[in-house]
């Protein structure tokens, strides 16, 4: 495929959109999903630069005070729903894409900003990363209590959600032609597509696989889903959606105490954290959860940053100086 692209170009920065969305699909193997949302995200951007008069503004051009400019603009910008300003975290989305566009102008050797120079919005009511301590987990996991399909259901998508780190709607889409011949076995690694169309190993451990099977057993119909609704109607879809999973572990964290803002992604989060205590590498860890970039992953280094601290207070501290 042929960019059509000179090193010193005198085109505006918007018209290389269809060649920076090529680029997303062939160099980075992003989903037309994704592709459309950069798309219309950079929309905001062509409508920013039409505003202030800057439509023939080049790439070369492009200066660290449009950014601010840019930066200003979007935190004036009205949800239409609401009628307020937009969150930080949907500005950030637009900055996101502009950035890509960046990185795209230096591979190609378009003489533009480094990426690094957009700065991120930061929002100060910004949540905390929420995971569950290891005691919490298995007051979870231990919460479904029953020897019937349902049950035995809820138990293999708790221990499943733990052991693989899946998000919920990898965890959803999952079928039961996947899970053919587990009898003999006491570990399985399993092919998914992911986010962005990004294949990767998930790994389930013992202790999953003990319940899938339990589960599996227990399966009296012929429905390819791995997970099944069993009160959807006759003539419904009876895979469980990502909201029905997410309703199933908000049920068990109410019976069990456990905080009510927990969902299927809080068990990534604590998959996460318990691989990083445990002392595994961060790149490791990365490629676990399928993130295409470490600055991604990075968000649970400071889950550790205490437990260094106290490990450092221990050992060199300096007391058997003299």
């Amino acid at each position: 495929m042929s960019y059509n692209i000179d090193m010193k170009s005198t085109r505006a920065i918007i018209s290389y959109l269809n060649d920076f969305l090529a680029w997303c699909a062939v160099e980075r193997g992003l989903s037309d999903k994704t592709q459309q949302n950069y798309r219309n995200f950079l929309k905001k951007f062509e409508e920013f630069l039409n505003k202030a008069g800057l439509n023939d503004l080049k790439p070369e051009e492009l200066s660290s005070d449009h950014l601010w400019q840019y930066r200003l603009y979007l935190s004036r910008q009205k949800d239409p729903r609401t009628g307020k300003e937009i969150k930080k975290s949907t500005q950030n989305y637009y900055l996101i894409a502009l950035r890509s566009m960046l990185t795209f102008f230096a591979d190609r050797d378009i003489v533009s900003l480094p990426a690094d120079k957009i700065k991120l919005a930061k929002d100060a009511k910004e949540k905390k990363l929420h995971f569950l301590k290891i005691e919490q987990i298995e007051s979870l996991l231990n919460a479904p209590k029953g020897t019937d399909p349902q049950h035995l259901r809820d138990k293999a998508i708790l221990e499943t959600l733990f052991s693989t780190g899946l998000r919920v709607a990898e965890l959803a889409s999952l079928n039961r032609e996947q899970f053919n011949n587990l009898d003999k076995k006491n570990d399985l690694e399993l092919q998914i597509v992911g986010k962005g169309d990004k294949p990767r190993t998930v790994y389930f451990s013992e202790r999953a696989l003990k319940w899938l099977k339990a589960y599996l057993a227990s399966r009296r119909d012929d429905d390819k889903a791995l997970f099944i609704n069993y009160r959807a109607r006759q003539d419904a879809e009876k895979r469980l959606t990502a909201r029905s999973i997410e309703r199933i572990v908000k049920y068990y964290c109410k019976i069990t105490g456990l905080p009510l803002n927990t969902t299927p992604h809080t068990l990534r989060h604590s998959y996460a954290t318990d691989l990083l205590e445990q002392g595994v590498d961060l790149r490791i860890i990365q490629e676990f959860l399928g993130h295409s970039n470490i600055a991604t992953t990075q968000i649970y280094t400071h889950v550790t940053n205490k437990k260094l601290k106290d490990i450092h207070r221990q050992f060199h501290s300096g007391n058997r100086l003299r």
